[in-house]
């Protein structure tokens, strides 16, 4: 029933007075069609970028060190996300291939884009020498705010939403013979809570409240895991493991939370330390020491050294003359 009315349907939203809303899910350009989904992911993913170049001082980075990454990170991040989602209804589109790369009619699944993304990142950060946890971190805002954004790809393709529900914030699909069912917009709710999660990590690092390398992505997983075990519940169109009936977002949102709370504990206990955070080691202060000291660390010059004589420095192989 939900299915077949999906990509027909008429929206509407009872909490706002029952404001109907019929979005196209593509517009025209020389005649090709242009996929709301894929401008909404584009407008994401360019918003994500000037964040994160803006913010990459306070990582002890250069905008360049961010436009070296994103280069990568943009494509590789997409594949992965189409490649995760197909890997797991690998039966539908073996028997549709023409649809395997058709991503304009969604089917991007985020976990498969972050993974494959942090394997990009790790890649160019070796390769130009850019501190791998640092980037990652300044570049946990920009994948916040591609989520942010990208979901509402989702509200015009008229997908992600959830089960049947009667809840004050329901939302309504109208299907053109005017049968309504009222579902989980849970593609607001995973919006929202993104906003949620950007808000607090901003909040956490404007009070100076990070430690080391890596937390800012560590809490993301603590906090979007969190949501998304509970989003991913509501959903329709879940990923399953098989036929076992467990969701694969539940299972490894699970898996991550429990992951980066003891990450967070472990690090805790360690302690913490200046040195931790990159940015700390890029911008501490130079030492200057006063003469007389520079010149008791500086080490003697061949042949000068205290215990020297005038004739020590030439008794060396090749300047031994006998």
């Amino acid at each position: 029933m939900l299915e077949t009315i999906q990509r027909e349907s008429v929206i509407s939203f009872p909490m706002l007075g029952g404001l109907e809303i019929n979005p196209p899910a593509y517009f025209t350009v020389f005649g090709r069609p242009v996929y709301f989904y894929g401008v909404l992911i584009g407008i994401g993913f360019l918003l994500g970028i000037l964040l994160c170049a803006k913010r990459a001082k306070r990582f002890g980075l250069t905008e360049d060190n961010v436009y070296d990454a994103v280069l990568w990170v943009i494509p590789c991040s997409i594949l992965g996300a189409r490649l995760y989602y197909v890997a797991f209804r690998l039966d539908y589109y073996l028997d549709h291939l023409d649809e395997f790369f058709a991503v304009w009619n969604g089917g991007l699944a985020i976990y498969g884009g972050v993974i494959a993304g942090i394997l990009a990142v790790a890649l160019v950060c070796r390769r130009k020498k850019i501190p791998f946890f640092a980037m990652l971190d300044d570049l946990t805002y920009g994948l916040l705010v591609g989520q942010i954004i990208g979901r509402w790809g989702n509200f015009m393709n008229r997908e992600a939403f959830g089960a049947e529900t009667d809840i004050f914030c329901r939302m309504g699909l109208t299907a053109p013979d005017g049968t309504t069912v009222y579902v989980h917009p849970t593609f607001l709710y995973e919006s929202l809570w993104n906003v949620g999660v950007l808000a607090f990590l901003l909040w956490f690092e404007k009070k100076g409240k990070l430690r080391f390398d890596g937390q800012c992505l560590t809490l993301y997983f603590l906090l979007y895991g969190i949501g998304r075990f509970w989003i991913e519940g509501l959903r329709t169109d879940s990923l399953y493991i098989g036929s076992t009936g467990i969701r694969v977002s539940q299972a490894l949102s699970l898996v991550l939370v429990i992951f980066a709370a003891a990450i967070l504990l472990w690090k805790r206990k360690q302690g913490y330390r200046e040195e931790d955070l990159y940015v700390n080691r890029v911008n501490a202060p130079a030492v200057i020491l006063p003469p007389e000291e520079k010149e008791e660390q500086e080490p003697p010059q061949s042949g000068q050294g205290p215990d020297s004589s005038p004739g020590e420095g030439a008794n060396k192989e090749g300047d031994y003359d006998g």
